[in-house]
């Protein structure tokens, strides 16, 4: 008997992978709308929601005078000394505590007391303080 060498197969027959996919994808679409999308229930409040509360502004002017603004009420500007701009936003915030406090500075005010009158509104334990900036115009 002479048997020839056995040639090895370097191809992969993919038909069978083809027919494959195709039934699966016919299975997905005929599914598919029979599937119902999940409902949210949404929990429900109590009361409606508060509208957020404008902040209370505390001005530093170029001859370092403090001035507090409250835009929430009229939006006047008060002169104030550091006692007094401390009374007044803790009176503020014992009325509604989820009022913020910025501070906004002139630019030729010197940075030092800037951080002055941070230092004296958190030493006084008052909430939510933090600095005014203009946007970059661009």
């Amino acid at each position: 008997m002479n048997r020839r060498p056995r040639r090895f197969m370097n191809q992969i027959n993919v038909v069978p992978y083809i027919d494959v996919m195709l039934v699966l994808l016919i299975i997905f679409m005929v599914t598919a709308p029979l599937i119902n999308p999940g409902q949210i229930e949404l929990p429900q409040v109590g009361q409606s929601l508060k509208p957020p509360v404008a902040p209370l502004e505390v001005e530093v002017r170029k001859d370092n005078s403090l001035r507090l603004r409250d835009r929430e009420k009229s939006g006047v500007e008060i002169r104030v000394s550091q006692q007094e701009l401390v009374d007044a936003i803790k009176a503020q915030q014992a009325r509604n505590p989820e009022q913020a406090v910025v501070i906004s500075a002139d630019k030729s005010v010197r940075y030092e007391e800037v951080l002055k009158v941070m230092d004296v509104l958190q030493n006084s334990q008052v909430k939510k303080v933090g600095l005014l900036a203009k946007p970059r115009a661009g």
